[in-house]
């Protein structure tokens, strides 16, 4: 199967799964526990071989690391997509012992630079998203700034409140309803 992309074919690879995390490819960026595509992911391991020779793993590591850990793209990503640039002309491949050595190609480098921009938009986006994931952990475990605001203890005694009011009349929930419906509304008016 090939999905029209950017004036390329591009062969859509894998089954959606990523690592740790799952949900559709929306090819618009990494939100809410959606991936790179196969087009973008194809287009971040040609920008990591553009910075040197690398074997598969050592590409996988490099997209988690750039993420802080959250986003791990899973081997059935990865390879078919060096295959995929090897089978196009953007990636050679040389034996090494039992591993195989990617780099890029001439063709691989001008596809690159031609696509500088949407490059630093995905590194960008791995790096925010992976900064914003590792905030939220740190906040939900307490370990951050938020904590010497009150935040967190105001957190831990609203989920405690939802908690015994999970068996409170349709009434009474309603009413906590349109109280954080009202608490929301002020929370975003950032």
């Amino acid at each position: 199967m090939f999905n029209r992309n950017d004036g390329h074919r591009h062969r859509a690879s894998g089954s959606g799964h990523h690592g740790r995390h799952h949900g559709p490819c929306s090819g618009r960026g990494l939100r809410g526990g959606r991936m790179a595509s196969a087009a973008d992911l194809q287009i971040i391991i040609a920008a990591f071989l553009s910075e040197k020779p690398s074997h598969g793993y050592e590409i996988i590591k490099a997209v988690q690391e750039r993420s802080n850990g959250y986003y791990t793209p899973s081997a059935g990503m990865v390879y078919p997509s060096l295959t995929y640039l090897e089978e196009i002309g953007y990636a050679n491949v040389a034996a090494e012992g039992s591993r195989k050595l990617y780099s890029l190609t001439d063709a691989g480098r001008t596809y690159v630079d031609q696509n500088r921009g949407r490059v630093t938009a995905l590194f960008s986006e791995l790096t925010r998203v992976g900064q914003k994931m590792q905030r939220a952990q740190r906040a939900y475990e307490g370990e951050s700034a938020v904590q010497t605001t009150g935040l967190d203890e105001v957190r831990r005694d609203l989920k405690a409140a939802l908690f015994d009011a999970f068996d409170a009349s349709a009434a009474e929930q309603s009413r906590i309803a349109e109280i954080l419906s009202r608490a929301l509304a002020e929370i975003n008016k950032r």
